[in-house]
């Protein structure tokens, strides 16, 4: 019921694709659109590639999905929250939130570059604690 809610306050239909994409990524949080289409078809078998598109640009048109680029990996989306950075793992991909203040990192980019910035992506690299207990 909730998640019927967060679509309808984003002028979103609440299909059961939809849904379910909510579902799947609440649970789950960062997810590439192919492990997104795995994870779908076990609900909906008949699903196609080019539906899960669709709605996943609708829903970042809207707003409710965010898209994170990351270098040299598929980007991946993310239920839309407040803003935050991510660290990625170099070994398993891995993708993690995590909460900065990047006030004083992005005033310093502006009196840099005197550009009037109006966002922000942040990443950080680096290998995950699992993948160096693996080493």
């Amino acid at each position: 019921m909730i998640n019927t809610t967060l679509l309808q306050k984003h002028n979103l239909k609440a299909t059961p694709q939809r849904l379910e994409i909510v579902d799947v990524l609440s649970h789950n949080g960062h997810m590439n659109i192919n492990d997104l289409y795995i994870n779908l078809q076990m609900k909906f078998p008949s699903i196609s590639l080019a539906t899960i598109y669709k709605n996943v640009n609708i829903m970042l048109e809207k707003g409710f999905l965010l898209e994170v680029k990351l270098p040299d990996q598929k980007n991946v989306f993310e239920l839309e929250k407040n803003e935050h950075s991510h660290v990625t793992c170099t070994k398993c991909s891995t993708v993690m939130d995590i909460d900065l203040d990047v006030q004083e990192i992005l005033n310093k980019a502006q009196n840099v570059s005197n550009y009037h910035l109006s966002s922000n992506s942040l990443i950080f690299n680096g290998v995950c604690p699992r993948c160096l207990t693996l080493k």
